[in-house]
């Protein structure tokens, strides 16, 4: 089964033109398949992105947080309107404690308890994508910042979809405005976060 120039499936195998045939084949497909016709839907909508609010809860705030009870390693903090950061790593503490100490930034929160979630298909379903912190810069902008020790392809494609939802809430307006980025090694995190400060103050 190959997506032809006309950008339709095509189905070259005469053996598979039984219609019970073809069934089986568009199952052991399905990620082409729904692939395919996710391309097609965003390239209709590229005139404008447009952001889809939860009509329970349309806008989170850390402020709502309720308190919750854990056995997990946990530090005070001071720039976090959160009380308390849990650490599930020793590479969250690193972060953790950098958000605390570089002058950069202003205000932060672990993505915990929060329902910060990006949808993005994978595999034909909707699954949904936690980042893992967000950061308030001191030039106003929001990194949405995700800790990672490997890549792979589903990670990949959370990316694309985290891509697509920073530039809608940024063209949108009304949020202030947003990046996004991933940090594979430990040490890297303090140059991603001075990078990003960097670079928003440079192109105002």
């Amino acid at each position: 089964m190959i997506i032809d120039t006309s950008g339709k499936l095509h189905i070259p195998s005469v053996w598979h033109q039984d219609p019970m045939r073809k069934q089986i084949l568009f199952a052991l497909n399905m990620d082409t398949v729904v692939g395919h016709v996710n391309r097609f839907v965003r390239l209709q909508n590229t005139e404008k992105l447009e952001a889809v609010f939860d009509e329970l809860q349309p806008i989170g705030s850390t402020f709502r947080m309720r308190s919750w009870l854990t056995t997990k390693p946990c530090q005070a903090t001071v720039r976090s309107q959160i009380s308390h950061v849990v650490y599930d790593s020793a590479w969250e503490k690193v972060v953790a404690d950098l958000c605390e100490k570089v002058p950069q930034v202003v205000a932060w929160a672990k993505n915990d308890h929060l329902d910060f979630v990006i949808r993005y298909l994978w595999r034909g379903s909707s699954r949904n994508f936690v980042p893992d912190y967000l950061i308030r810069l001191d030039n106003g902008k929001t990194l949405v910042l995700e800790v990672k020790g490997v890549d792979d392809e589903r990670n990949r494609i959370k990316r694309a979809a985290m891509a697509v939802w920073i530039k809608t809430v940024n063209e949108q307006g009304g949020f202030g405005q947003w990046c996004f980025d991933v940090v594979f090694e430990p040490a890297r995190t303090r140059d991603v976060l001075l990078k990003h400060a960097s670079e928003c103050k440079s192109g105002e």
